[in-house]
């Protein structure tokens, strides 16, 4: 025990320094959405997501830009839970033939201008379950869509690229 305590007191911290963090992509993109929102929304972008059929992936990564490290709320974009509130509708899944209706009602609902964005492969181009019986495929075969963003699943920073070039155009 001695032999321990002694061995830590003579070799001390060896850990590195903490890294002084820089402006992070994450940072720079949020900046530059609010920014964005602003000019464009008064200060507030309202985002109704609809899981169409997908297997959550997605939506985990979505979750994840509101956790406390991406926190895109501070960058004005709201999620709601109306669609009557929305400016965007963010869908992700294959459309499943069960959900088709829901996802017309939902864009329907929504005020004009309306945007539709499509995160991810299975709601960009119907993913590995493409058209049957069951599904619908992409979304662009049952609604309008804007803007697409690829991945399986897009990370919370592909998100975050989507959203900034979707207020781009």
């Amino acid at each position: 025990m001695i032999r321990s305590f002694i061995k830590i007191m003579t070799t001390g911290i060896v850990t590195e320094p903490e890294a002084v963090p820089v402006e992070d992509l994450e940072e720079q993109v949020g900046i530059e959405i609010k920014t964005m929102i602003d000019r464009r929304f008064a200060g507030s972008l309202a985002i109704r997501q609809v899981d169409a059929g997908s297997c959550n992936g997605c939506e985990l990564e979505i979750h994840a830009l509101n956790n406390p490290y991406y926190a895109i709320e501070r960058f004005g974009v709201h999620f709601v839970a109306s669609p009557r509130h929305a400016d965007a509708l963010l869908v992700t899944g294959p459309v499943s033939r069960h959900m088709e209706a829901a996802l017309r009602r939902t864009f329907d609902a929504m005020p004009g201008p309306r945007w539709v964005v499509a995160a991810g492969a299975c709601a960009c181009d119907g993913g590995e379950f493409g058209i049957s019986y069951a599904s619908c495929g992409a979304v662009e075969n049952v609604i309008p869509v804007d803007v697409k963003i690829a991945g399986c699943p897009p990370t919370p920073v592909d998100l975050m690229l989507g959203l900034r070039g979707f207020l781009r155009g």
